[in-house]
């Protein structure tokens, strides 16, 4: 194993279709629902791979059936070790399990997911950590805002099967996760938590966070009673340490913590 299976997808969804009296402030029962919502389009690309190997699969030609799409997804969640996604955590992992769940399928083998949004969130105050922000500055693919469709009129063009909207929607789906690549990418080595060298067979060092092997020893990490070498990646830029101390057993027995 030279590492772990890594891909980045985005979803987008058809909107639940409901009987409403007004614009504002709406409390929507149960038995005001007319259609469920569904998955419309996904958009999926192993990481570093060409984008001509980018998958993308939409529901046109029947826009509310989305059980073409999801053997698909079950699939690449049953094969990938890592997702990425832009709020992914919280909003499309969610929906795409949900729509597997209310399908029958079985849960496909446990997937983790790093969300960008969750990434940019932790690592610094940028001024919105939305993608059309951080694809802006963090990538050199922005964000569509599919401009011949505004706003909810692609999602309203699409339901209605309409061909010009279904090839805006391919347009604003797959710049998401080509732009979310980049944004990942730059922000992966600030991200201490991210750690995938344990899905390599080296037994030699490697950065953990993109598996380079080239690494300098540069000075040490201190612990309130421990010291470890420390190490910058050439590759990618992150630090680590190791694993184990280099306190000798005279310098750990001799150490004092405060009570």
């Amino acid at each position: 194993m030279t590492g772990p299976k890594i891909g980045l997808i985005d979803i987008e969804t058809a909107p639940l279709n409901a009987d409403v009296w007004a614009l504002f402030d709406q409390n929507v029962g149960l038995n005001q629902i007319n259609v469920e919502w569904s998955i419309l389009s996904f958009c999926f690309k192993e990481l570093h791979a060409p984008k001509r190997d980018v998958l993308y699969m939409d529901t046109q030609g029947n826009p509310r059936d989305d059980s073409g799409l999801l053997p698909v997804l079950w699939q690449i969640m049953h094969e990938f070790d890592f997702l990425i996604a832009q709020n992914g955590k919280r909003f499309d992992m969610r929906k795409i399990r949900a729509r597997l769940i209310l399908n029958g399928f079985e849960p496909p083998s446990p997937v983790k997911v790093m969300d960008t949004m969750l990434m940019a969130r932790k690592a610094a105050a940028f001024t919105s950590n939305k993608l059309e922000w951080l694809s802006t500055y963090l990538s050199s693919v922005q964000k569509s805002k599919h401009k011949d469709f505004p706003g909810h009129e692609l999602w309203a063009e699409c339901l209605k099967d309409n061909a010009k909207a279904w090839a805006s929607m391919r347009r604003y789906n797959i710049p998401d996760v080509l732009s979310m690549e980049q944004v990942y990418l730059n922000l992966r080595p600030w991200a201490s938590e991210h750690n995938i060298a344990a899905y390599t067979d080296h037994e030699d060092r490697v950065c953990p966070i993109c598996l380079s092997h080239d690494l300098t020893q540069d000075g040490h990490y201190f612990t309130g009673v421990s010291q470890y070498n420390r190490y910058r990646c050439n590759g990618c830029g992150a630090w680590s340490r190791d694993r184990f101390t280099i306190n000798s057993r005279d310098k750990r027995k001799s150490l004092l913590v405060g009570v």
